[in-house]
């Protein structure tokens, strides 16, 4: 027990030191190479163009800010869930944030079921991704019958033809297909159980029968529609044993949900930041905006949430990785750092007026690409789900 104020442990909130100059050095990069860089470009920009990438990729590698979710054995920076996350939250705030943090400078990350592959496989594709030298890969699961639950709504077909798959159907909602040289496509390969009889694929972007086609949507960046008819893929390309796809799937599906939280967490919370100087300097009716109740009330409960999600996002980084199960704390992550997010953007558009809707400023573009976030990576009616069976079972 304590008896003395001057025991209470402190920095018990507090993330470790490393996390903490991690953090500072994400945020300087965000601050002085990418924002000054968004300045130039277009509002809906998705991405820094080619040759500025370039030389923002080579500043990030410089620094030891490259393929960060790649195992250092690999050539990557081998960062903890806890350390993704905190990268991802910095690397979020600017304008293009929410699918291209820092401008996508901090690249080099192959699809996480490349390390379930074959040796051959691995050096074949991922690893000229973790170099450099290949374009970032796309991952193929949704359909048109649905996305959330991919292991009955999968009806891409793969079927055996001597030492190549004969590939036919339609996958949705590709994010990154556009421009990769490749990525991993889940068919069904047989006629077993719901999460049997799906296999994953490595697909060439010149394979011939595949037809990419993008697909407007309401934020800024098409994902693409993929259309295979007959095409042929070496059975030499499957990773794993046929039928297993779905498991290597989930294996990496849940540690993910927690660090697509803390793109959205960043986004609302320099939307925050920029609303309270707003208000602070804007004149209403002879005093500052920031002097009115409904105001201060908005910031306020921003403030709560986004601390709350914060922690949540954390509390599930730090038990991933000390190897616990977190299939719920992802998914408590996932939904209440996307729904925080969406809902201080809106106030923060409220707090800003006409000018939180113009182009002159980030907030619009935000409140597109933050409504798209609730969806990916699982419905938060997915996630409320999953949370829910775990609870009454």
């Amino acid at each position: 027990m304590i008896d003395d104020l001057d025991d209470l442990p402190t920095g018990a909130w507090e993330l470790p030191e490393e996390f903490v100059l991690l953090r500072d050095t994400v945020r300087k990069f965000v601050e002085t190479e990418i924002r000054p860089l968004e300045e130039s470009l277009p509002h809906d920009t998705a991405g820094a163009p080619g040759p500025q990438l370039a030389i923002l990729q080579q500043k990030a590698r410089d620094m030891g800010l490259w393929a960060l979710a790649t195992p250092r054995e690999y050539g990557g920076a081998g960062l903890s869930v806890l350390g993704q996350v905190v990268v991802a939250e910095e690397a979020a705030k600017c304008r293009m944030g929410a699918f291209f943090p820092a401008g996508g400078a901090f690249g080099g990350n192959p699809p996480n079921v490349m390390y379930k592959a074959s040796a051959e496989q691995f050096d074949r594709y991922a690893r000229p991704v973790i170099e450099g030298r290949m374009s970032k890969a796309y991952t193929a699961i949704s359909e048109a019958t649905g996305g959330s639950d991919p292991a009955r709504a999968i009806r891409c077909r793969a079927v055996r033809d001597g030492d190549d798959y004969v590939l036919n159907g339609t996958k949705l909602w590709t994010s990154h297909a556009g421009t990769a040289d490749w990525g991993v496509v889940y068919a069904r390969t047989g006629d077993g159980g719901e999460r049997d009889g799906i296999s994953c694929f490595i697909v060439e972007r010149d394979t011939p029968g595949l037809t990419m086609t993008p697909i407007g949507v309401m934020n800024s960046f098409s994902p693409y529609e993929l259309h295979f008819s007959d095409a042929r893929i070496p059975a030499a390309n499957r990773i794993g044993a046929e039928g297993a796809g779905f498991t290597l799937a989930s294996d990496f599906l849940v540690h993910g949900r927690i660090v697509y939280a803390a793109g959205p967490i960043g986004i609302a919370q320099y939307a925050l930041d920029l609303a309270i100087d707003w208000v602070k300097q804007r004149q209403v009716f002879g005093t500052p905006l920031a002097d009115k109740q409904g105001i201060q009330f908005m910031v306020a409960d921003s403030e709560i949430e986004l601390r709350a999600a914060r922690l949540l996002m954390y509390q599930a980084a730090w038990n991933a990785d000390l190897g616990k199960d977190v299939k719920v704390d992802a998914s408590v992550s996932k939904v209440f750092g996307t729904e925080t997010a969406f809902r201080v953007v809106d106030r923060c558009v409220q707090m800003f007026g006409a000018m939180g809707l113009s182009q002159e400023m980030p907030l619009e573009r935000w409140f597109r690409d933050l409504r798209v976030k609730l969806l990916g990576e699982g419905a938060s009616e997915v996630q409320r789900m999953v949370i829910a069976r775990r609870l009454l079972r």
